[in-house]
């Protein structure tokens, strides 16, 4: 608890100096005095400045105090709106993201690549005591099969939190899967046939590209905006051209751009598409995690058909090794249960309850508000060493939440053989092409932030940005 203290009043600090309150050159209040305002210790503020020395946000002056650093570098541009393919394609190249995945788990490695959360970011310890309490009061339950649509008691605690997302759903309106991925998958299978068009981001989530593969269908890439979203006139014209079927959004913090789609370009997005008859599957697994602490709404608050299939996880905030989603599936909810039994029969009754019990009681909001603060810092680090280290002409992108970063390379990189590069060099990344349903983004690439900061972090991403400027051979 206490590294995670310091943590936060770095984050706070950090905000202070990002928003202006702290200019360059201004020196911060004494060490007491900013242990009153952030009701910390002063042992706390000191090991809170000595974070953010470590990444170059103040600089320690002997006998004086703390001063904000001056940015000697200017920030890097944000990235441009990419150029999707012309039409419906077959999904390429995926092959890559299994040894991607693989690489997450090898402790050589600096994992930029897989977007997963080190486990320093979960509340391990927490929920390790309430799966030990399920397995005390619920022996004989914890033994047998969670059917769908899944445990009472989490579809429960899930309609709870989703009416922060502006959806007023019910408990038996919720499915339970395995991971955002079984979800993704059977919302697919529910509304689409092989062979059908699927509208996509671009670039979009690599498992939403392996999802649509998987199902024989063809993706049709729409231009995406780094900060807003799919633009709806793209996708007007699309749906004009194309016979589309349904259409995948991460409107909310999207991977791999970070993009938060304002709220009425999301009611206009699902209007067009229930107006053409399309169905909508949206991903939100990052949607918890604004680092303004302000939930926005899912698309599927915008549904009054019941044509949008929701697809939520715990994988980004309390964990991916609980394999623990939802679907929330609307007037697709009978046919969608029905598939999730017959492909995996039933989701693990020990975390499903282990995580409703987690929730139960009350200590998910104040590690959510943690996680959003320490994410913030994660993502600024990150972004501010790629503006010291990687070449001019580097553009990175500014979420408002999530922890990945699409930075976009100065025109004639090659992310593919970066990525074989900075795997010799013991670092994993996400190169640009794994993003696209044709291969594209070749000249791009995506950061995982969500791992513990340390000079060697710092000294991976320096290495990294060098390796940019060496030329490919």
């Amino acid at each position: 608890m206490t590294n995670l203290l310091y943590e936060d009043t770095a984050a706070r600090l950090a905000t202070l100096i990002e928003q202006g309150t702290f200019a360059p050159g201004a020196r911060l209040p004494g060490l007491r005095k900013l242990s009153r305002q952030f009701s910390v210790s002063v042992g706390t503020v000191v090991s809170a400045c000595a974070l953010l020395e470590a990444q170059g946000l103040l600089i320690a002056q002997p006998r004086s105090g703390h001063y904000v650093a001056d940015r000697l570098n200017e920030e890097p541009a944000r990235p441009e709106v990419g150029t999707p393919a012309d039409g419906p394609a077959l999904i390429q190249g995926q092959e890559r993201v299994l040894a991607l995945v693989q690489a997450h788990n090898d402790p050589a490695l600096l994992p930029f690549g897989a977007a997963v959360p080190d486990a320093s970011f979960l509340p391990v310890a927490a929920l390790e005591r309430s799966a030990a309490r399920v397995r005390r009061a619920q022996r004989g339950r914890v033994a047998d099969y969670d059917f769908p649509p899944g445990a009472p008691e989490l579809r429960v605690q899930i309609a709870r939190r989703m009416a922060e997302a502006g959806c007023q759903l019910g408990p038996d309106e919720i499915v339970v899967t395995s991971g955002c991925q079984e979800a993704l998958v059977l919302s697919l299978r529910t509304v689409a046939q092989p062979g059908d068009v699927i509208a996509i981001e671009s670039p979009t989530f690599y498992g939403i590209l392996q999802a649509i593969e998987s199902q024989g269908m063809r993706a049709l890439e729409i231009a995406t905006d780094p900060e807003t979203g799919m633009a709806p006139e793209s996708l007007a014209r699309a749906l004009k051209q194309w016979p589309i079927t349904a259409c995948v959004l991460m409107p909310n913090f999207g991977n791999p751009l970070g993009h938060l789609t304002p709220e009425p370009r999301k009611a206009e997005l699902v209007s067009l598409l229930q107006a053409s008859g399309v169905a909508l599957i949206e991903d939100d697994v990052y949607g918890e995690l604004a680092f303004d602490h302000q939930r926005p709404w899912a698309a599927k608050a915008y549904d009054t058909q019941g044509e949008v299939l929701y697809c939520g996880s715990f994988s980004k905030t309390l964990g991916s090794g609980l394999r623990l989603g939802w679907a929330a599936l609307g007037r697709y909810r009978e046919r969608f249960t029905y598939l999730k039994y017959a492909s995996s029969q039933a989701t693990p009754t020990l975390t499903t309850l282990a995580v409703a019990d987690y929730l139960e009681r009350g200590g998910y909001e104040r590690f959510l508000h943690a996680t959003q603060r320490r994410y913030r810092l994660q993502v600024r680090r990150v972004i501010d060493a790629v503006g010291r280290h990687f070449p001019a002409g580097t553009r990175v992108t500014r979420p408002g939440g999530g922890f990945v970063v699409w930075v976009e390379l100065p025109k004639g990189a090659d992310a593919l053989g970066l990525q074989e590069r900075a795997l010799a060099a013991g670092i994993s990344i996400a190169p640009g092409p794994m993003f696209s349903s044709h291969g594209g983004y070749r000249h791009c690439l995506r950061l995982n932030c969500a791992l513990p900061w340390s000079p060697q972090t710092e000294a991976a991403l320096a290495r990294l940005g060098r390796l940019v400027g060496e030329p490919f051979s």
